[in-house]
């Protein structure tokens, strides 16, 4: 399912979000336009790479877990991105609203920085970078599935277009992440290119934190 548009109303400009997005996006148009080695570098230097804080530096020096909130500016290719844009531009402007505009960046990288720390604890020993926002944007999505489970969101279901509820697109994602994160413990050996964990830990960060960081409570679903 491809979510097109959610109906929640938003009463203020989400200039965090479009500050996010902006970030994330030039620094990956910045990286197309740099040689290939510099970029590798940059990856390296501010991804996660999970085996750098698990006592095997493989000549990586320690930067003080630095790596665990940059990597979420960082995105592997334009799909990446373009996902995560398009995930975080339906659903962040709401909770924004919602928690207001510095709170909502704190809890942004809150919740990223949990989805790290998770996906790190799963793989210690992985050798190359984990990046992307999608962690931090998980944690977003807690925050809407509590905030809003009754609004609509409006998706693409090859051949058609539904409606559902977003307490059901956000309840089938979370499974969906759940069921390729178990297998692929269960599965020893299996092939994962995506950091199902991370979304895990930022959904499971965002449903205990979301709570925290509202200035307006009373309208408060769950």
């Amino acid at each position: 399912m491809i979510p097109i548009r959610d109906t929640a109303p938003c009463d203020s400009t989400p200039y965090i979000t479009w500050g996010i997005m902006a970030v994330c996006i030039g620094i990956f148009i910045g990286m197309q336009l740099m040689p290939d080695q510099a970029a590798i570098i940059l990856l390296n230097r501010y991804g996660m790479v999970p085996i750098r804080y698990s006592g095997h530096y493989a000549g990586l020096s320690f930067d003080g877990y630095l790596s665990f909130v940059t990597n979420l500016f960082l995105h592997a290719s334009w799909m990446h991105l373009i996902v995560n844009m398009w995930f975080l531009w339906i659903f962040a402007d709401n909770v924004e609203d919602r928690m207001g505009r510095l709170p909502f960046l704190i809890f942004y990288l809150v919740c990223g920085f949990f989805a790290t720390i998770l996906q790190w604890y799963f793989d210690p020993m992985l050798a190359i970078p984990v990046i992307g926002a999608s962690g931090a944007i998980a944690g977003v999505l807690a925050a809407y599935f509590f905030l809003y489970p009754l609004e609509s969101v409006i998706v693409f279901l090859p051949p058609i277009v539904v409606q559902v509820p977003a307490i059901t697109f956000l309840g089938l994602w979370v499974m969906f992440q759940l069921y390729n994160a178990t297998t692929s413990v269960i599965f020893e050996g299996t092939a994962v290119d995506v950091a199902w964990w991370a979304h895990l830990g930022g959904f499971a960060a965002g449903s205990v934190l979301y709570r925290f960081f509202l200035r307006d409570k009373k309208n408060e679903v769950f």
